[in-house]
């Protein structure tokens, strides 16, 4: 089994500047949760991290924040995926803690737990700091155009060697199908 990790908001769901406060505004992006699905059929693992400073700003508690990925598994399951787990940051920017992305904590984490060696593992995201993260732990950083994935292409600290995608079911395509195109 492979694994996969995948950024939440501007990766699988619709990004708010004013923050996913609530389950309804937790809206996927036309194709994720089918990305996702095509994944779990393929027998690769989907993990997700996200730094959710919405908890620390005092926008909403960790009870809302589980609520919210409730939707997400269960919208994920409704279309025959499988969010293996999901591993997120509630601190704030000026907290200084290892687990806020840029920082490569999260995925610290992910490979201590998982067992595994991230060297090489496919990271999805749609900012420069999802990005600096991956990249930081080892990880194979990918970025899609979603969310902010257009001001981050713009970026003048963007490697230029990370691949490029319109959206996660693009990404998903390239990773299961490698020699297509």
């Amino acid at each position: 089994m492979q694994l996969i990790i995948l950024d939440r908001d501007g990766v699988i769901n619709e990004d708010s500047d004013d923050y996913i406060k609530s389950p309804d505004e937790w809206q996927p992006i036309p194709g994720s949760l089918e990305a996702i699905a095509r994944l779990h059929r393929a027998d690769w693992r989907v993990v997700v991290t996200t730094n959710q400073s919405g908890i620390a700003r005092g926008l909403f508690d960790l009870d809302t924040l589980m609520r919210i990925h409730e939707k997400m598994h269960r919208a994920v399951r409704d279309t025959g995926g499988l969010i293996d787990a999901v591993f997120f940051c509630p601190h704030g920017p000026d907290d200084h803690c290892a687990c806020r992305k840029p920082k490569p904590g999260l995925y610290h984490d992910i490979a201590r737990r998982l067992r595994i060696d991230l060297k090489g593992v496919p990271a999805i995201g749609d900012t420069l700091r999802d990005l600096q993260a991956a990249r930081a732990a080892g990880a194979r950083p990918l970025l899609v155009k979603t969310g902010k994935g257009p001001q981050t292409l713009a970026h003048p600290e963007l490697d230029a060697d990370v691949p490029v995608f319109s959206d996660l079911a693009s990404a998903v395509d390239a990773i299961l199908t490698p020699d297509a195109g």
